[in-house]
């Protein structure tokens, strides 16, 4: 029976331009479902990084709405994802967060699959019982210098045709070669999509960022605070910019910035972009963190932010990577996953400083995660009415757009 959307339909058409979004796209739980299965179940996500899972057997779980996903490097060496639940009557066959397991037992029945997922014991079955028919459902993925990207649906949009306008933004950085420095989860009591408003724009981080706004320069978070074309042309910036594109041309380095022009399934941006000074790097004090990273061979005092969806984010010194991914677990809750990257061989106290390269980001994080929540207080009072935005806020905007013509189109 074909569901009736009839009144969400209303609802969106009523939005206004250069408003935030009315209450009930924050707090509805109706709304929340549509939302995963409109949009998280629809994009290429990163979940992780193929160095957590190094040895044959090792494996972790992501999960989202009612999903489990197995995520398991095999005896050829080949990561694996798989829905967690068993062929036989659907018990999740892994139960911890992370692990090694030589093979994949579901505790009910004891079925037993192999780490390529098939069914190779199963009790008492009927003498016409055929094991190969009962492989483990495969999600579908990728691995994309070194990042895991699933895809929860039936029909997934090409990875190829996904990637290809932050392919090059991506690859320079050599996160193929990258492990994991780092790695933290700041649960945050808000929708995700207020957690995203809050990362698309940088209005706010003069007032709450200060070890933000240490690193960066007023004139770039003017302009690229949030991203490109986020905030209003700084003339200052422009200039810094332009100069620093000639040199870092000059010395064979990638330059340049990416955003949709028209309306995709995907929304994707990429930009590389100058620190101000003799900063090098997205550090405390200004001085590298760590070792260089892939193509590069000398600082070039720049720094590149990606966003491949809505849900990941990549933001990249020459010596380290900071990668975020939003996981939304209920109408009014929502998950922040930082990871921390850094060259694989490089050793902590020795070639890198663990402290100077969190530092930023974690208090930020820390920061965000309160105005969240306290965003999500106001926003459920029956007062709540959205109000007009400021010109710093173009990108949230622009997002709140793309969500609502994307829901449009999926709901019509």
């Amino acid at each position: 029976m074909k569901k009736d959307y009839s009144q969400l339909l209303k609802l969106i058409n009523k939005q206004k331009d250069n408003f935030p979004l009315d209450q009930s796209f924050y707090i509805d739980s109706d709304i929340y479902e549509i939302d995963l299965e409109t949009f998280f179940y629809n994009q290429w996500i990163f979940v992780g990084h193929e160095s957590q899972i190094k040895n044959t057997g090792d494996y972790f779980l992501f999960e989202i709405g009612n999903e489990s996903i197995i995520i398991i490097r095999d005896k050829n060496s080949k990561v694996n994802c798989f829905y967690n639940l068993c062929r036989h009557r659907g018990s999740h066959i892994c139960l911890e967060k992370e692990g090694k397991t030589k093979k994949l037992v579901c505790p009910y029945h004891s079925w037993v699959y192999n780490l390529d997922g098939e069914l190779i014991k199963a009790r008492m079955m009927p003498e016409n019982f055929e094991k190969k028919d009962w492989p483990l459902h495969k999600c579908h993925s990728i691995i994309f210098e070194g990042l895991i990207f699933i895809n929860l649906s039936d029909n997934p949009d090409n990875f190829n045709e996904f990637i290809k306008p932050t392919r090059n933004f991506i690859e320079i950085h050599g996160l193929s070669n990258a492990k994991i420095a780092y790695k933290k989860n700041y649960p945050t009591n808000g929708n995700w999509k207020l957690a995203l408003d809050n990362f698309h724009e940088c209005y706010h981080c003069q007032t709450a960022h200060p070890e933000y706004c240490k690193v960066h320069t007023k004139d770039y978070i003017q302009a690229y605070g949030a991203g490109n074309n986020t905030g209003p042309e700084s003339l200052e910036f422009s200039k810094k910019l332009n100069d620093w594109n000639i040199k870092t041309k000059n010395i064979g380095y990638l330059t340049g910035e990416y955003s949709e022009k028209s309306f995709s399934r995907f929304y994707r941006s990429a930009e590389r972009t100058p620190f101000t000074g003799n900063r090098l790097s997205e550090t405390k004090n200004g001085k590298p963190a760590s070792t260089l990273m892939g193509d590069f061979n000398e600082f070039d005092g720049g720094y590149t932010t990606i966003g491949t969806s809505p849900f990941n984010s990549l933001l990249m010194s020459n010596d380290f990577a900071t990668a975020f991914t939003f996981i939304p677990r209920g109408p009014m809750k929502t998950d922040v996953e930082i990871m921390w990257l850094v060259d694989k061989d490089a050793k902590e106290g020795i070639d890198y400083n663990l402290e100077n390269m969190i530092w930023m980001w974690d208090k930020t994080t820390i920061a965000d995660k309160k105005i969240i929540e306290d965003n999500q207080k106001g926003v459920i009072s029956k007062k709540y009415k959205p109000g007009p935005l400021s010109e710093m806020e173009k990108g949230l905007e622009k997002f709140k757009k793309w969500y609502l013509k994307t829901l449009l189109k999926t709901l019509k």
